[in-house]
């Protein structure tokens, strides 16, 4: 019998950032509940699936069938996730909000409760950064796009208490120095993701850097190097470190 690879699952993810004068951003991270399949324990960015709602309301945009429903996908899962709003005008009240993401985890879709509360899609608000798609046998697999995006001020994110048991605001250097430590857990991707974010200064340093590289679908390859097997994936897509001994990889 032949070992065939498990079809992608389609998924968004969003880096959001948090400027500060005279410092390095912060970034949203959540630590995954350890009893999820995926990444148990692992700190991360907010994000998950694509679904059908997502799609039918990018299609009834006539905006991108792929990158837009994957935008739409972001924004849901951050509200779901961590209780933020990023990417819609106006921008909701308090109040609005915590009545969209209660509406969302009964199951509602983001197209009829945006109806409900008089708002609007600013899909422009998250910027393409990155898709990975990794390919290994026997693990779920997520074809995920990653986008960029600006903090709203009154950001105050709170756990949903399912899927993540904590939320925070960190440096990307500080979240590499904590797993570095051994005090938690990242996995590949967003280790390569993190080593680039922490070249930028702001938000808009990122977005600028973006806009610089191509988003090329990501697919990480085993290959020997000075003796020993390397997880690798392509240079010029502005990731400064580029392969990392099996040995230390953490694939989720």
């Amino acid at each position: 019998m032949t070992d065939t690879m498990p079809e992608a699952i389609p998924a968004a993810t969003l880096v959001l950032f948090r400027d500060r004068a005279g410092a390095p951003p912060e970034l949203l991270i959540v630590e995954r509940a350890k009893a999820m399949a995926f990444a148990g324990g692992a700190l991360v960015f907010p994000g998950g699936r694509i679904d059908a709602g997502d799609r039918a309301l990018a299609l009834e945009l006539a905006a991108d069938p792929l990158i837009d429903a994957a935008r739409i996908a972001a924004i849901r899962e951050m509200i779901e996730e961590a209780g933020v709003a990023v990417g819609l005008a106006p921008h909701p009240t308090p109040d609005q909000l915590t009545a969209i993401r209660v509406a969302l985890h009964a199951g509602e879709t983001l197209g009829a409760v945006l109806d409900r509360h008089g708002l609007t899609l600013d899909l422009a608000a998250l910027e393409p950064f990155a898709r990975w798609r990794p390919a290994h046998l026997h693990m779920r697999i997520f074809d995920t796009l990653f986008f960029l995006a600006a903090a709203p001020a009154d950001a105050a994110p709170r756990v949903d208490g399912t899927e993540n048991s904590r939320a925070f605001w960190a440096s990307a250097a500080q979240v590499l120095a904590e797993a570095d430590a051994g005090r938690a857990t990242i996995i590949f991707p967003t280790r390569r993701n993190l080593e680039r974010l922490v070249q930028f200064a702001d938000f808009a340093e990122a977005v600028a850097h973006a806009r610089r590289h191509p988003v090329e679908t990501i697919t990480p390859w085993v290959e020997a190097r000075d003796g020993a097997d390397h997880l690798c994936i392509p240079e010029g897509l502005g990731y400064p470190v580029t392969s990392e001994a099996m040995s230390r990889v953490d694939r989720g």
